[in-house]
């Protein structure tokens, strides 16, 4: 009889360290899921803004999927499933659909065009340089800080915010004005901890050649 466990869908509460290197090689878990059906979204939140021509409905997609982004961190936790590629595919996935919606957005010029601009080339900045650090520098891998997820949490709020403040969704006016309310202090402080990373950055790729000289 095929259980959960034995599909990977499950996993025995067990101790952390335990869990950790049962979980490394496992891709087929809930959370990996959950943040797979999130990604599967992408192409729904394309059609909304172009093929339907309904940025409110869009809008809607994009404040869905910024507020759940937390429950696939939760089920990892919650089921003993924490594995090495869910902690890179969940960010990786965050920031496809961070920087693919945010462009769509600036191409149906859904909202305030400069502001989308600057969130992009700052996720782009980020992505590049870790992505890089990585690849060709054996930069270790560390974790976003607190203050780097309450810059996204703010900013994927008010940029659906900003598509309902521009359409004829029911108390558009008042959408707007919190768009700002959140969307500055977003992106100040999405600078302030890209600027923060640098040094996070060095440590990590030192760690990184340390690690490999060791082995």
């Amino acid at each position: 009889m095929l259980t959960l466990a034995a599909l990977g869908l499950y996993a025995p509460a067990v101790s952390a360290t335990s869990t950790e290197q049962l979980s490394s090689h496992q891709y087929l878990t809930l959370p990996n899921l959950f943040t797979l059906l999130r990604l599967c979204c992408l192409p729904l939140f394309l059609y909304l803004l172009f093929g339907k021509d309904d940025p409110a409905a869009a809008a809607w997609l994009l404040g869905g999927l910024g507020a759940t982004d937390w429950v696939d961190g939760y089920l990892a936790r919650r089921f003993n499933q924490v594995s090495e590629f869910g902690k890179k595919f969940d960010p990786t996935a965050d920031r496809i659909l961070f920087i693919v919606c945010i462009t769509a957005i600036i191409i149906a010029e859904a909202a305030p065009v400069w502001f989308c601009l600057l969130v992009v080339i700052r996720e782009l900045a980020v992505g590049i340089t870790v992505a890089v650090a990585t690849l060709f520098f054996g930069m270790q891998r560390f974790d976003v800080t607190w203050l780097g997820k309450t810059a996204t949490f703010l900013l994927m709020f008010a940029i659906p915010g900003f598509m309902l403040g521009g359409s004829d969704f029911p108390g558009n006016e008042l959408f707007q004005i919190a768009s700002w309310i959140l969307g500055i202090p977003g992106l100040i402080l999405s600078y302030y901890t890209a600027y923060s990373y640098i040094p996070t950055i060095r440590a990590s790729i030192r760690a990184g050649r340390a690690s490999t000289r060791r082995v």
